[in-house]
């Protein structure tokens, strides 16, 4: 009677090797991410300046995949049409957003100007200002890293791990999503790319064979539990 009395939480349990295969994948996708946003200082201010050229609605569009209001609203969809229900919100919501704080708590150490304050014609090295913006009080400082391109990496890191048939689908969306922050001169591309990153190392925080990354498969009923 006892044993059939313990909860799932109290038991060691089995995490498929694909997930621990999907973290390593992650971490790796993240450290790529990485090296090309210190390879991506050298032509951030060529970046910046080409996409004043056209402004993009669709691309404009893909924000609401990174914005917290309407991705929280996704989170809501999800919970309502899975039949897991309300099992699949954890893994969305930290993934999401705690690659999103995570991103904020960056920017709120390292001062960056925007690409709309930049000098195009100066160091790309100059963009970087000094430190703690926080108690600057200066949003205009917060560009790096990119807070909305880590939480829809975050998102679509998740919405992949649930619904493996989208994943192509939600990388596009999260890609986009890191265009438009570039288009609309909010980040520069190293900005986004480290945003990204952050986003793939929640994610793979999330599907790995970590306390939290079991707690959750076994929240979502997709990992047996041992006796």
């Amino acid at each position: 009677m006892s044993h059939s009395l313990a909860r799932p939480a109290d038991r060691s349990i089995a995490v498929p090797a694909a997930a621990s295969s999907a973290a390593t994948r992650l971490v790796a996708i993240a450290l790529l991410l990485i090296a090309l946003a210190a390879a991506s200082l050298l032509v951030d201010l060529s970046v910046a300046q080409f996409v004043e050229l056209g402004k993009k609605s669709l691309v404009r569009l893909s924000e609401a995949f990174a914005y917290g209001g309407t991705v929280g609203l996704i989170i809501l969809l999800a919970a309502v049409l899975d039949p897991r229900g309300w099992r699949v919100v954890p893994r969305l919501a930290i993934t999401a957003f705690g690659a999103g704080l995570l991103a904020d708590a960056g920017k709120l150490l390292v001062a960056r100007e925007r690409p709309s304050l930049a000098d195009a014609s100066g160091p790309i090295l100059d963009t970087f200002v000094g430190w703690l913006p926080l108690f600057q009080g200066n949003h205009r400082l917060q560009s790096f890293p990119s807070g909305h391109t880590a939480t829809a990496v975050g998102l679509a890191v998740a919405l992949s791990t649930l619904y493996p048939r989208g994943r192509w689908l939600f990388a596009a969306i999260a890609a986009l999503s890191g265009f438009q922050r570039i288009e609309s001169e909010s980040h520069f591309l190293s900005d986004v790319l480290v945003g990204a990153a952050i986003g793939c190392l929640v994610g793979a925080g999330c599907t790995a064979s970590t306390l939290l990354g079991k707690w959750l498969a076994v929240r979502e009923g997709e990992a047996p539990a041992e006796p």
